[in-house]
């Protein structure tokens, strides 16, 4: 567990991520590119022992290997700490198969073997955890998980045994790991709860795989972040209209909800924020320099086709946010749906067709969807495509799915984010990314990363009201980092000419 909250950092370079099929591909293509498999397995038994060497002093080693090629990595991250001095000791689940890669590096090692049971285990200070990888489909229990327990400290190879590399689920029980050393890309199980907080703290390795083989594979997910997405730029001819005009829609009773909708709106970039007051004209009218407030009727705001871009929801109550959204919806309006707007279509998905960005918690997409099961990216992209809209199905490992089957999963929310409004600030700041111009899926992107590196900069203790002047910094930070990348890499390819 990383503790205090640390986002798992990843450089613009893989924000794709592979399946544990996709990877399975990649291994499969790279001997016919001139990158043969022991060559890989070699280098990622290098990864696994440069990982400990680098975060401890020599200690008793146990390394658990399994018979395919998580263990053949095992082999190798043995030979290589044995070599610099280090008491390690092997214990094999079963043999590699015969001629295969794991075979050539279990011959390899010279060392003491070790029975493969729970007592050699609680005797190592830090167990290798080779046996079984991310593409493991049934549940781990028995001599495997007794022996896993029993360990003190784990470096997982790939994923700890028992973690579902594509779903980010348990399968049997899983010994936590203190460090997960994954190779070439991330998976999605390495960023998807609970496979996030199980692998511990993840190094990715690059082994040498060819990037050639990512062409052919075509990566659909990805680790949500600016590299993926590019915020709207200012020019000198940049002015409030061509900023977008976004509209809030206030319900009558809970007006905080809009209001700070409206205001992330404004945080977010949008040149111009009315709030359509549905009864409450005065309540919104207080302490909301900045922001417009309008009691005209919705068709009578609808003539206006500046105000391309709406949100419906937060706060509006279920018969109101179904009247609007039918009105929005034939006016051919970009909608950001949220909140009540759940309620209100309840078990009627195909009603919020049209929409361009879906927002709900889990609670909101069983209401409207089903329940998402233990596959969510399988059930965020089915809504996606279902409705048109991208759908993004918020959490702390928040999951955004665009109707052509591309994912993303963020990581930068930390657990104070956990707050009352904070979903209606990210509902605000999504349709303020819209009104700029960002396309549906990049805008969800980008204001899930920034609703949760604010809360990070924010700081512990965070209630909603912290949130929104923290977005300020975490759109400065976003944008100077992107300017920082974009000169090396025109540094660099000015280098290559």
């Amino acid at each position: 567990m990383r503790a205090p909250f640390e986002p798992m950092r990843i450089s613009p370079a893989p924000l794709a991520l592979l399946t544990p099929e996709e990877m399975g591909r990649a291994d499969a293509m790279a001997p016919g590119l001139g990158v043969p498999g022991s060559e890989l397995m070699h280098h990622a038994g290098w990864a696994v022992a440069h990982a400990i060497l680098k975060r401890t002093r020599p200690c008793r080693v146990l390394v658990l290997a399994g018979p395919g090629n998580n263990g053949g990595d095992g082999y190798v991250a043995a030979r290589l700490l044995a070599e610099r001095g280090w008491p390690v000791r092997v214990a094999a689940l079963a043999p590699p198969r015969p001629g295969s890669d794991a075979a050539l590096a279990a011959a390899g090692w010279r060392g003491p073997m070790a029975a493969f049971d729970p007592a050699e285990a609680r005797r190592a200070d830090i167990v290798v955890d080779a046996v079984f990888g991310a593409g493991l489909s049934r549940d781990v229990g028995g001599l495997v998980a007794e022996t896993l327990a029993a360990a003190r400290r784990i470096v997982a190879v790939d994923v700890p045994s028992g973690l579902d590399g594509a779903l980010g689920i348990a399968r049997g029980q899983v010994a936590p790991a203190w460090l997960t050393v994954t190779f070439f890309r991330l998976k999605p199980g390495h960023l998807l709860l609970p496979g996030r907080d199980l692998c511990g703290e993840t190094v990715l390795a690059d082994i040498g795989m060819p990037q050639a083989v990512l062409e052919a594979i075509q990566p659909r997910i990805f680790a949500n972040g600016p590299g993926l997405w590019q915020l709207p730029r200012l020019t000198a001819a940049s002015h409030k209209y061509t900023r977008g005009h976004l509209t809030v829609i206030g319900g009558a009773e809970m007006v905080g909800a809009a209001r700070l909708a409206a205001e992330a709106a404004r945080r977010g970039g949008a040149g111009l924020v009315t709030i359509a007051a549905r009864g409450s004209f005065d309540a919104y009218r207080v302490g909301a320099p900045g922001t417009m407030i309008s009691d005209a009727p919705l068709p009578a705001l609808l003539t206006d086709v500046r105000r391309r871009v709406w949100v419906c929801g937060p706060g509006l109550g279920p018969d109101a946010a179904r009247a609007c959204l039918l009105l929005l919806l034939a006016a051919g309006r970009l909608v950001v749906g949220d909140a009540d707007l759940f309620t209100a279509f309840a078990a009627q998905p195909e009603a919020l067709r049209g929409t361009a960005v879906l927002t709900p918690h889990a609670g909101e997409f069983a209401r409207a969807f089903g329940p998402p099961g233990p596959d969510r990216i399988a059930a965020c992209r089915a809504a996606a495509a279902s409705t048109g809209a991208v759908v993004l199905l918020k959490g702390a490992d928040t999951i955004i799915a665009a109707p052509d089957g591309r994912v993303a999963i963020n990581g930068s929310a930390p657990p104070w984010l956990a707050t009352a409004g904070a979903g209606d600030v990210l509902a605000g700041l999504v349709g303020a990314l819209l009104a700029q111009g960002m396309p549906a899926w990049d805008a969800a992107c980008a204001a899930a990363y920034l609703h949760g590196r604010a809360a990070v900069l924010a700081g512990e203790g965070l209630v909603v009201e912290d949130l929104l002047p923290a977005l300020r910094d975490a759109i400065g930070e976003t944008i100077r980092n992107s300017r920082t990348v974009q000169e090396i890499h025109a540094k660099t390819a000015r280098q290559s000419l």
